[in-house]
């Protein structure tokens, strides 16, 4: 098999191993325990409660502060790690598809 070939299945694979992580996070969102416990229950209810908590006079030192600054990056943190996963998800289905193409015509190529 010819080497560009060879290198370009390889791309396709690995492309596809985000694809598929991309839409295990789709089917997840479309779990309704997901969505209590992560999607409302993380995302904003414990969100909230925090920036409340950071206003709560008994929570006023720094380490208190800091502690409510880490989780609720945290919760961002997270937040922007499924996005990417996602974007990243995205990319790979494009590239894909340019891979196909020229795999096609590598294999024309040589026939």
């Amino acid at each position: 098999m010819n080497p560009d070939v060879e290198t370009i299945e390889l791309s396709i694979s690995e492309s596809q191993k985000y694809i598929d992580k991309m839409e295990s996070i789709f089917k997840l969102s479309k779990n309704k325990d997901f969505n209590a416990v992560i999607e409302k229950g993380y995302f904003e209810e414990e969100a909230s409660r925090l920036v409340l908590l950071k206003a709560d006079p008994s929570m006023q030192s720094e380490s208190d502060q800091n502690m409510i600054n880490k989780s609720i990056d945290s919760i961002g943190y997270f937040r922007q790690y499924l996005r990417s996963v996602i974007q990243m998800g995205r990319m790979m289905e494009r590239s894909i598809e340019d891979d196909k193409r020229t795999r096609e015509e590598l294999l024309a190529e040589g026939a």
